[in-house]
């Protein structure tokens, strides 16, 4: 099944293949590499990346969306779902450096979210994490301005070398901004 998720200026598709080039360019980037686990360095590479993120389809534990924004891919959104069910599931993300300070992600959250709250992935969902290190207040905004709830510092632990921030957001949940 694939999923599209649009809006008038923004939509989350899976990541095909012809994005390899968008995508090492996207990657090619010091804050994606400084906040995130996200690692691709060349076109061959974005390659077998975007292989990868077909698999996690399959398996629905790991939905991989492309940000496009204006035409472009500007970003990635994904929705982690170890097991492909359980009522918990996880959300990362980035922009790239064009996008950024625009809105994109926190849009791009809202529209995840409330796909995954609304959407029939097998059980029922109650409880999205979003997780950041505290060092990325820009993520924390996301966090907030999408009605995800600091519930918890986290202590570093591999690969994150400084303190992280647990925000949450469970079904049924309003958002206070």
């Amino acid at each position: 099944m694939t999923v599209v998720l649009s809006s008038a200026d923004l939509v989350l598709r899976p990541w095909e293949a012809c994005d390899a080039t968008a995508l090492a360019a996207l990657a090619d980037d010091e804050e994606v590499r400084r906040w995130t686990s996200h690692r691709v360095a060349d076109q061959e590479d974005a390659v077998r990346w975007i292989a990868a993120q077909g698999v996690g389809w399959e398996t629905r534990e790991r939905l991989s969306f492309a940000v496009v924004a204006q035409g472009q891919a500007a970003g990635h959104i994904v929705l982690k779902r170890p097991g492909g069910a359980g009522t918990v599931a996880a959300i990362g993300y980035w922009t790239g450096a064009r996008s950024r300070g625009l809105g994109l992600a926190s849009r791009a959250v809202e529209m995840l979210t409330t796909w995954a709250f609304d959407t029939d992935e097998g059980e029922a969902l109650a409880r999205l994490e979003l997780i950041h290190n505290v060092g990325n207040p820009a993520s924390c905004r996301v966090a907030e301005k999408t009605g995800y709830g600091l519930e918890a510092v986290l202590p570093p632990r591999p690969p994150c070398p400084l303190e992280g921030h647990l925000h949450v957001r469970e079904r049924g949940a309003t958002r206070s901004v």
